[in-house]
């Protein structure tokens, strides 16, 4: 039997996609921040905001990009499995999600390094990827607005 999902009614670009994910997690490992507060994922360019503290440093972003194509250079698979939503709380942040989410989650991997609902599309490894690399940033009370590629 196949699981119930909510609708997706968007289709992002996988390699993207794939990399929000991975500057995710480079954020919450390197600051200790909640992941991106919003997100606009484009093929040509994207953006995230993050709350911080504080503006990262220049020597914090060159940190950020290299550590994100670190990861990407690591070919990690991206792998998806469907579980429960309650087994699914005790592995990531359900707090984004919408009241009326399905009983059965999505939850996509990029190996061990990130892990979380999503009903996006994706690479099937992070060597699909490209490279990464930070466009441009801003900040703003509390909030760090990072735009950035892929190619």
């Amino acid at each position: 039997m196949d699981p119930i999902l909510n609708e997706h009614n968007k289709q992002e670009y996988p390699p993207m996609h794939t990399a929000e994910h991975i500057l995710n997690a480079t954020m919450v490992r390197l600051f200790g921040c909640p992941r991106s507060r919003n997100a606009h994922i484009e093929r040509k360019k994207s953006k995230c905001d993050y709350m911080l503290p504080e503006a990262p440093s220049e020597e914090d972003i060159a940190r950020i990009e290299a550590t994100v194509n670190e990861v990407i250079g690591r070919h990690l698979p991206v792998t998806i499995e469907y579980i429960p939503r309650v087994e699914a709380a005790g592995l990531v942040d359900l707090s984004k999600l919408p009241d009326n989410v399905s009983e059965t989650l999505r939850i996509v991997r990029v190996g061990d390094y990130d892990i979380c609902a999503c009903a996006g599309s994706h690479v099937g490894n992070t060597a699909e990827i490209g490279t990464f690399k930070i466009l441009s940033h801003d900040f703003d009370d509390g909030r760090w607005r990072v735009r950035w590629k892929v190619s």
